[in-house]
């Protein structure tokens, strides 16, 4: 049966494509040069013993409605509980959403925390991947004096194997999606922060397609279809490269390019960490981990042909790899939807798209895992930023609602079939063991094997606390 545990001891906000991104000066890692990334400090560096080897976090950007999902309050006034009906699970005595049906049947397989809280009202993913909440809500970029994320800890500390990124991010930064509405708009976050750019993830790039046109700007949902890529080789310090002959497939294109840069010379002339980043971009390590070509369409169509189930299945192939952090981004593009920032239609662009991608790609990730063994030692967190107002507005929306929301987490070393935090009768305030990010983020060290109280030095030398004060939930550690 179920019980809960506790510890014992445009979006809303107003937040030119990119075809490629620079390498080699390099900024495909994006704010910073790529040869920086290989020029990580020794300090940290030690054996470490983690039951998870890599962390997925599928970030449901724009804050998932809690009480629409997972915290189903089917008695509550009609203005509090919605459209939706609840299901049972595989986890007796526990109920989800009718919409999340292949999610219910491995809820037993799964640690449900429905009380995070805090006060951080914005849209980016900063609170979710560094556990700070202290950030400004209007900040719309990265700026040095931010923390830096797990994946960047995570390279700061030289995990993962020495050819390939220690972070990745797809299907691109956050906030790509709204750049042709508001330029240079880049969602604080996936960064090395005051550690310096060195240690941003490798970012990905998309190019997003769509069926039809959305009847309603930004809250109609329409999904967009494609798959995350590595950024094209365009340009090396010093170096011409020929423009890809557009005739060839991308994989000759890709060999072509690398070898005529090879041939110039101009690699002999990059330092010793330049050679190292060119030689970490052309790894085949990491061309192959971007190859979906060479898995089955059918499962292809498991985790589904959209953005982000396309993501998940890079993601399931990064770790393979052994990179230890990859984070996935439900993006925002533009007109077509707000993706999960609901101010409007919030049943219909839940049932319409939201809850089929996700009830799609989740279930699909977590069996893949399995079945490959890779779950035990794979943790994946499903989160967004905040939550939604218990009360549906006249627009049939939810307002933001950064005082309640919920994380799942599943295998890489979390008790299965486990629900920690309770909620009152609207979903809108944790009564029991409330969840800072901060507790989530020190869980998700705790996993990996790092120390959730280690401290990196921020610009001025003075330590800072990596998960910025917050706890490992203990109850929820197997």
């Amino acid at each position: 049966m179920l019980s809960v545990l506790g510890q014992s001891g445009k979006l809303c906000d107003g937040v030119t494509r990119r075809e490629s991104m620079r390498v080699g000066g390099l900024s495909l890692f994006a704010g910073m040069t790529l040869p920086q990334l290989l020029r990580a400090a020794d300090a940290n560096s030690s054996d470490r013993s983690g039951k998870a080897k890599s962390v997925i976090l599928f970030n449901l950007l724009g804050g998932p409605s809690q009480q629409d999902m997972v915290d189903l309050k089917p008695n509550a006034p009609i203005e509090v509980r919605g459209e939706f009906q609840p299901i049972s699970t595989s986890l007796p005595g526990l109920q989800i959403c009718e919409h999340l049906p292949n999610t219910a049947k491995l809820m037993h397989k799964a640690c449900l925390i429905r009380s995070v809280t805090h006060g951080y009202n914005a849209h980016n993913p900063l609170n979710v991947m560094t556990g700070f909440s202290g950030g400004r809500f209007d900040q719309l970029r990265p700026e040095p004096t931010d923390p830096p994320d797990i994946g960047a800890v995570c390279q700061y500390l030289k995990m993962g194997p020495r050819d390939m990124p220690g972070a990745v991010c797809l299907p691109c930064y956050p906030g790509w999606g709204e750049s042709s509405m508001y330029p240079g708009i880049r969602r604080p976050g996936p960064y090395g922060g005051f550690l310096g750019g060195q240690y941003d993830p490798l970012f990905a790039v998309c190019e997003p397609k769509f069926d039809r046109e959305p009847k309603i700007a930004y809250y109609d949902q329409v999904i967009p279809m494609g798959e995350p890529r590595l950024p094209t080789l365009d340009e090396l310090p010093g170096i011409t490269v020929n423009r890809l002959d557009r005739r060839r497939s991308m994989l000759d294109q890709l060999d072509t390019q690398f070898e005529e840069t090879r041939r110039s010379g101009a690699i002999d002339r990059l330092n010793h960490f330049q050679q190292r980043a060119f030689d970490m971009l052309i790894s085949s390590k990491t061309r192959d981990a971007f190859d979906l070509s060479r898995e089955p369409d059918a499962l292809r169509d498991r985790y589904g042909r959209n953005m982000s189930g396309s993501s998940l299945l890079v993601a399931r192939r990064l770790v393979e790899a052994g990179v230890p952090f990859i984070s996935v981004h439900a993006e925002i593009f533009g007109r077509y939807g707000h993706s999960y920032d609901m101010h409007e239609n919030n049943f219909g662009m839940l049932k319409d798209a939201n809850l089929p991608i996700l009830d799609r790609g989740y279930p699909t990730l977590i069996e893949d895992l399995e079945s490959r063994g890779l779950l035990d030692s794979t943790l994946v967190v499903v989160m967004g930023e905040m939550g939604r107002a218990p009360k549906v507005n006249g627009k049939a929306g939810r307002d933001h609602w950064p005082q309640c929301g919920f994380s799942l987490l599943t295998g890489g070393g979390v008790k299965p079939g486990c629900v920690f935090g309770e909620t009152d009768k609207q979903a809108a305030y944790p009564i029991s063991h409330p969840v800072s990010p901060g507790d989530i983020v020190a869980t998700i060290y705790q996993l990996l094997g790092i120390n959730p109280h280690l401290t990196v030095p921020d610009p001025l030398g003075r330590p800072v606390h990596v998960a910025h004060g917050g706890e490992p939930i203990w109850d929820v550690l197997a």
